[in-house]
């Protein structure tokens, strides 16, 4: 089972076992309690309080910049620790309890000054931004709840290798914009840097179904409870992900009126 996202391409998912080999014996029968092993609901349930957790935290520098506050250390520090801490979690997934909340607090700053920022520029598009988000999230639920798109090998594979080819991209193109007079062509609102943010929202928007794919497997195979939190700031990483996204693709547009 292979994800793009950061914390399901690792090995927690395929590696962790409810029970360790030196805790068991093949003479030594074990009772499981289901109150203690990964469920696709508490998974469910544990997204909800992140996405509650992000959205105060977004709340906090969305606010600070309506009210006449430079709030650019909160989010770029937010930015920052979030991504340490799913760091942390991608080789600790053990902690997850602990480091899903605090990245949905701080991704919450981060995403809250940046929105308040695009806000500023284009009224009335951080609403169309997380309306856009929302719908999206939805129909891959549904289309993957009712098996109307099945992950297979090469489902799996295909979006891997473009969200690779995605990540490649930005991180060159960063690189020579650092060192050289460079203009990435993502950047401006042309018709191809249009068409380039279209296609990083579709590949994001399939990252869901690999996420879906990997918690229902997880729980499937009874991992700990622990996993629940490690599963929940997973889809929480591609759903920001995606929002960002959207915002930028928004905002290209918007510029074009």
């Amino acid at each position: 089972m292979n994800s793009n996202n950061p914390f399901f391409k690792n090995k927690s998912f395929t590696n962790t076992t409810r029970y360790s080999s030196e805790e068991t014996n093949e003479n030594q029968a074990v009772a499981i309690d289901y109150n203690d092993t990964m469920t696709v609901q508490g998974t469910i349930n544990k997204s909800l309080l992140m996405l509650v957790l992000l959205v105060a935290g977004a709340a906090v520098t969305w606010s600070m910049t309506f009210s006449g506050y430079n709030p650019m250390i909160l989010t770029i520090g937010g930015a920052i620790i979030g991504f340490i801490l799913v760091l942390i979690a991608a080789f600790k997934p053990q902690h997850s309890a602990y480091l899903a909340p605090g990245y949905a607090v701080f991704e919450g700053l981060f995403i809250g000054g940046l929105s308040a920022i695009f806000e500023s520029m284009y009224p009335g598009l951080v609403i169309q931004a997380v309306g856009a988000t929302f719908v999206t999230f939805v129909v891959c639920f549904g289309l993957y709840k009712y098996n109307i798109v099945k992950v297979t090998e090469r489902f799996r594979s295909v979006v891997v290798a473009a969200t690779l080819a995605i990540a490649s991209f930005y991180l060159i193109s960063w690189l020579l914009s650092l060192f050289m007079d460079f203009q990435p062509v993502h950047h401006g609102n042309s018709l191809m840097s249009i068409g380039i943010s279209a296609f990083v929202i579709v590949v994001a928007a399939l990252n869901l179904f690999l996420d879906f794919d990997q918690i229902e497997k997880g729980a499937q195979r009874s991992l700990p409870k622990y996993m629940e939190w490690f599963g929940a700031m997973g889809l929480m990483i591609t759903l920001v992900w995606l929002y960002v996204e959207f915002l930028r693709l928004l905002s290209k547009l918007s510029s074009r009126d």
